[in-house]
């Protein structure tokens, strides 16, 4: 996915869709990733970092990227800072989305993937045009595993445990925290009041 809601395009890097695309693809890592997953778990950092260094060389990262849900463990974080120090990259801006755990399961519960194509709907936020039916494909949407109510709130409770630390690596740093269960019209706002004054000269809006 790339973000072209800013005045240059930057590729959105999400390591749940490079995990769940090494799942479609019935690989090795994908079922060991998918019983993990099943369990409520969260997957190792070997496999995460692997996947993150790859990505991130190749050339549409050139002149930046967004990373969605890396670093969530010190480790990681370290491994970031060590990773971006040996390619001489700058360091990060850290944005912190922070949202109510009840509101997180809501909305999570409220999630449909295709189950042909992959592609991700939400019944109060990103509805399909026919309901039940993908946008791009046709195909049937279903409710992921993963996104029953007990096996959220377990992956909600480790994550918890191990994002406050990563939090804490980067408040000295180029840390924003923003309250995500506003109005998607306040996050953007806010967002943009962020990473405007970061923009190149000449593509300022």
């Amino acid at each position: 996915m790339i973000l072209d809601w800013l005045p240059f395009k930057i590729p959105a890097i999400s390591t749940g869709e490079m995990l769940r695309a090494e799942i479609a693809a019935g690989t090795e890592l994908g079922e060991r990733t998918k019983a993990v997953i099943a369990a409520g778990g969260l997957v190792g950092d070997d496999i995460i970092d692997a996947l993150l260094a790859a990505r991130i060389a190749k050339p549409d990262c050139k002149d930046g990227f967004l990373l969605d849900g890396y670093p969530r463990t010190v480790p990681q974080a370290e491994f970031l800072d060590r990773l971006l120090a040996e390619r001489k990259i700058p360091a990060p801006i850290v944005i912190h989305l922070d949202v109510r755990l009840d509101a997180l399961v809501g909305r999570m519960m409220c999630r449909r993937m295709c189950g042909e194509c992959g592609r991700m709907f939400n019944i109060l936020s990103k509805r399909p045009r026919v309901p039940g039916r993908c946008d791009a494909c046709g195909g049937p949407l279903t409710v992921r595993k993963d996104d029953r109510e007990e096996v959220i709130k377990e992956r909600l409770r480790t994550y918890e445990l191990q994002t406050q630390p990563v939090l804490n690596h980067y408040t000295d740093g180029d840390y924003h925290h923003i309250p995500a269960d506003m109005s998607t019209s306040y996050i953007f706002d806010e967002i943009t009041r962020v990473l405007g004054p970061r923009l190149p000269v000449g593509v300022k809006k």
